[in-house]
């Protein structure tokens, strides 16, 4: 819900990123996205071919600041954003704000988590404790949502904000008692800092469903070029199905993009999320008239951001959420 669900950071870079490219052609797509391992089709349907062959110029740079991701996209200096649809809702999110949802990319099913010092043995024992998390991460969410069975808030725990990537050097740290954070770092910081007999206090393999990778756009573009996002999710889905039959290759194509080795990117995954494939994400989005499983979990983590502070406008899903392009392509277009 940023590998991490943050490697640039600064503005400045953001804003030049991307500046060799202002005068985009039609198939272009540039993508800013947090660096998180579910992202990983993108790199290999580009690596395989995929998006040349289908006509498709693929951009993507990791940027792990969403203020700077949002604001690229509205100056239009990208197309194209990823992210959980948790995070996607989260202020200063309004309905005016560009970016639709169309398609899916991942589902984390232990891909974040929170991690804790081996003496704490629940969620009730982090009450004073203090607890490090990047705003608006999913495991953040999911903290929240544990902290509520046992009858506490985030205003129950000293709060300490950090980046996702620190997260090791982080919980080196013994005053820090548990860290929300997602993949590599939970697994980085699970086998690194061992003397602290860590566990994995909350995962996101307790709720499925619950954190789903989106592909988002820009309005005025997809509007523009539809063809062209269409011939993105099927290179996506190619890559998709690419990975059920060639996992070891994929893995390989993959892990250099993350500086990763094979074994570290493959630890990253396994275990901790799975990509949607084209019929994955055809159940999640669904078609014009007939919504996807998707709307249901958007209203839910809808209610669970303005409870929980995290977003300051409620958004509807039906206007969130685009499904004709979707709806546009077949099983076959997957071959």
């Amino acid at each position: 819900m940023n590998i991490t669900r943050g490697i640039l950071g600064a503005g400045l870079a953001t804003g030049l990123l991307f500046a060799s490219a202002s005068a985009k052609a039609d198939d272009t797509i540039r993508i800013l996205c947090p660096t998180w391992s579910g992202y990983a089709p993108v790199f290999v349907a580009s690596d395989l071919g995929y998006f040349k062959a289908l006509g498709i110029s693929v951009s993507i740079k990791f940027e792990d600041e969403r203020p700077n991701v949002m604001a690229a996209m509205a100056r239009g200096d990208i197309e194209m954003d990823m992210r959980t649809a948790g995070e996607y809702q989260g202020r200063p999110r309004d309905e005016n704000t560009p970016g639709i949802i169309i398609g899916t990319i991942d589902e984390s099913l232990g891909g974040d988590g929170v991690i804790a010092d081996g003496a704490i043995k629940s969620v009730a024992d982090l009450k004073g404790k203090t607890v490090a998390s990047e705003p608006n991460i999913p495991a953040r969410l999911l903290l929240q949502l544990e902290l509520k069975k046992v009858g506490l808030t985030l205003k129950d725990l000293n709060i300490k904000e950090i980046a996702s990537a620190d997260t090791v050097s982080v919980f080196a740290d013994s005053s820090i008692s548990a860290v929300a954070t997602y993949q590599p770092f939970l697994s980085q910081a699970l086998k690194t800092i061992s003397a602290r007999k860590p566990t994995e206090l909350i995962s996101s393999a307790q709720y499925p469903g619950y954190i789903v990778d989106v592909i988002i756009v820009r309005q005025d573009d997809l509007k523009a070029n539809p063809d062209k996002y269409k011939k993105f999710l099927i290179g996506i889905y190619k890559a998709v199905k690419y990975f059920s039959t060639n996992k070891d290759d994929f893995i390989k194509l993959a892990a250099p993009h993350y500086n990763l080795s094979p074994k570290d990117f493959a630890a990253s995954i396994d275990g901790s999320l799975t990509y949607t494939s084209y019929s994955d994400t055809a159940d999640l989005i669904g078609k014009p008239g007939a919504p996807g499983k998707l709307y249901g979990i958007f209203d839910t983590l809808m209610g669970l951001n303005l409870e929980n502070g995290a977003a300051d406008h409620k958004l509807s899903a039906a206007k969130a959420i685009d499904a004709d392009i979707m709806a546009g392509i077949s099983a076959s277009d997957i071959q």
